[in-house]
């Protein structure tokens, strides 16, 4: 397929006008409000499902169905090794202190917090989404093959090359390339993160040569300017996360959007303080507390662990311990409605493109 096609081929391929992907970003940020407004303005609205049981994918899959008849993604975390027994004791102590400084129970040993993940698939199968996607890995062939029989596109996250390549050869339909600019866990899986920090714009092109996939660019797009420089980059589409934070669909907490408006372009920092896995976020006293401890637990207990935590922060509006997830850009949000940001990305790269053509 010449590469001068690439967008549109994906635009058909996932049934939407603009090969725009809302990223699924879990932990409530998708509200079926957002999603089905990206979906509404001919972008791909998607939901982060990792943490939600089975029957609220459901519940979630039914309220988007209800505000748009047009296609839509769901997302979760590909089956992760599980951790054997861990002594939780020491990171529990380190947590008590910020309990007690909110007034909070002491913290308890963490369980497993996921959802068993072939239920949550049995609820994708019957979700009506158009678009599987997936991170963390490679989910079972068996998963893969039963969701693509019903017709879901399958779309994987990758963060080098040699990713990418291990996804093509899975069957996947399409490589989602996450720069070390995106916010939110790294979706590294086929070797340290540490080695698969590349950037956006050089990540995408090699991608591009190595697989015959389409590739959608991810990390530090948030305007027509990162549209139209991804396409020149070979890229058949566009996933933004940050982006659509602001957006008053978004369903985080309103200090979360507080922040990510102040935010500058040195402000963030990967992470595993909250969830054990790294993930690039705004520093805040939580992170900076925890950057140089011994005592994290591996994922997702430390997700689990700090869960009280991150939640009564976010009630109380004290952004010390939140989770505030954000790619690098984040000082270019508009904290505008979904669909008319959409529409905005939409307008600036057609005029980008004609002023470049003109040229």
């Amino acid at each position: 397929m010449p590469r001068s096609n690439a967008w549109s081929h994906l635009a058909s391929l996932l049934g939407v006008e603009h090969p725009i992907i809302q990223a699924p970003m879990a932990g409530g940020a998708t509200t079926p409000e957002l999603v089905a407004a990206v979906s509404n303005a001919g972008g791909l609205g998607s939901t982060g499902a990792a943490y939600l049981k089975p029957e609220d994918i459901v519940k979630h899959s039914r309220r988007v169905r209800e505000l748009t008849d047009r296609p839509f993604a769901i997302n979760l975390f590909a089956p992760q090794p599980q951790p054997g027994e861990v002594d939780s004791s020491r990171m529990l102590a380190v947590l008590a202190r910020y309990h007690q400084e909110l007034g909070l129970a002491p913290p308890q040993p963490p369980a497993n917090p996921l959802p068993p993940f072939e239920e949550q698939v049995d609820a994708i199968a019957e979700s009506g989404a158009r678009v599987f996607s997936f991170t963390f890995g490679i989910p079972p062939a068996a998963v893969l093959e039963r969701l693509k029989a019903r017709g879901m596109v399958l779309a994987g996250t990758a963060t080098t090359v040699r990713e990418a390549q291990l996804l093509e050869a899975a069957g996947v339909d399409v490589v989602v390339a996450q720069g070390s600019e995106a916010g939110g866990h790294r979706g590294t899986f086929a070797g340290p993160f540490e080695a698969a920090l590349v950037g956006t714009m050089a990540l995408v092109p090699q991608m591009v040569d190595a697989v015959r996939l389409p590739v959608v660019a991810s990390g530090g797009i948030m305007d027509g300017r990162g549209l139209v420089a991804a396409r020149v980059l070979g890229a058949s589409g566009v996933q933004l996360g940050t982006a659509f934070l602001t957006c008053p669909e978004s369903g985080i907490a309103a200090v979360y959007k507080a922040a990510l408006r102040e935010a500058r372009d040195d402000m963030t920092m990967v992470t595993r303080a909250f969830s054990g896995r790294p993930a690039r976020g705004l520093a805040n006293a939580f992170t900076e507390a925890l950057a140089d401890t011994k005592e994290l637990l591996p994922y997702p207990l430390q997700h689990a662990a700090t869960t009280p935590l991150r939640s009564a922060a976010a009630t109380r509006g004290d952004s010390r311990f939140i989770a505030l997830w954000s790619g690098q850009a984040a000082a270019l949000s508009r904290g505008k409605p979904a669909a008319e940001l959409v529409r905005e990305l939409i307008e600036e790269s057609e005029q980008l493109t004609l002023q470049v053509t003109e040229r």
